[in-house]
C-alpha cells in the first residue's frame, strides 16, 4: 500500500476504505509529530497535536484540492495546530534538536551537544512565526514554494520570514557567546 500515491489512498479513503487512510497515517506519522515536536518541544503535547491533526485531516479530507500536494496540506494543518497551541499555552519552550555524533571522542560529542543547545535555546526565543520558517526550512528542508503553502502566505513573505529570522537567530547565538 505504501507505493500507492496519496491522491490514490485519499480517493480510496473517501470511498469508505479505512485502510487507505491507515496508509496516509503510516506514510506521515512520524514526519508531521517531528515537525510539531520540534514547534512545542514537548513529547506528549506533541502526540496529542499530532493525533489531533490526523483527526482534522480525516474529517476535512473532502476539503483536500488533489491539484496540490497531500504532504503540504497535511503539514499545513500540523503546523496550524501547533501555533494554536502555543497561542493557547502563551509559553515559550525549548526545542531538543538531538545530533548524532560521528565521532567517539567524548569532547567533540559534547560540544555538539552543547552547540545544539545553544542553538535551540536561542529558536525558542523566536516567535513562532518566525520558528515555523526555520523549522519547515533547515529542519524539514521543504523548498520555499511549499513552506508558502503550509503557512498560507505569499512564497516573497517567507522568504522574507526567513531571512528576518536567520538574522534573529544569528543575534540571539551570538549574545550566547557562539562564534558565526
Amino acid at each position: 500500500m505504501t507505493d500507492q500515491s496519496d491522491a490514490i489512498l485519499v480517493k480510496r479513503c473517501l470511498e469508505g476504505d479505512g485502510n487507505a487512510f491507515e496508509g496516509l497515517l503510516d506514510r506521515y506519522q512520524k514526519t508531521v509529530f517531528n515537525v510539531v515536536y520540534r514547534m512545542v518541544k514537548d513529547v506528549e503535547e506533541a502526540e496529542d497535536i499530532t493525533q489531533a491533526t490526523f483527526v482534522k485531516v480525516y474529517e476535512n479530507l473532502r476539503a483536500f484540492n488533489p491539484k496540490f500536494k497531500f504532504f503540504s496540506w497535511i503539514y499545513k494543518i500540523a503546523v496550524n495546530e501547533s501555533l494554536n497551541y502555543l497561542n493557547q499555552r502563551k509559553r515559550v519552550t525549548e526545542l531538543d534538536e538531538d545530533i548524532a555524533s560521528d565521532t567517539d571522542d567524548p569532547e567533540s560529542a559534547l560540544h555538539g551537544v552543547e552547540t545544539s543547545e545553544k542553538i535551540n535555546e536561542c529558536l525558542m526565543k523566536l516567535s513562532p512565526d518566525y520558528r515555523v520558517v526555520i523549522v519547515l526550512r533547515h529542519f524539514q528542508d521543504l523548498p520555499y514554494n511549499e513552506i508558502a503553502q503550509i503557512l498560507d502566505v505569499p512564497e516573497h513573505t517567507v522568504k522574507s520570514r526567513l531571512f528576518a529570522a536567520r538574522k534573529m537567530l544569528r543575534k540571539h547565538l551570538i549574545r550566547k557567546g557562539f562564534q558565526t
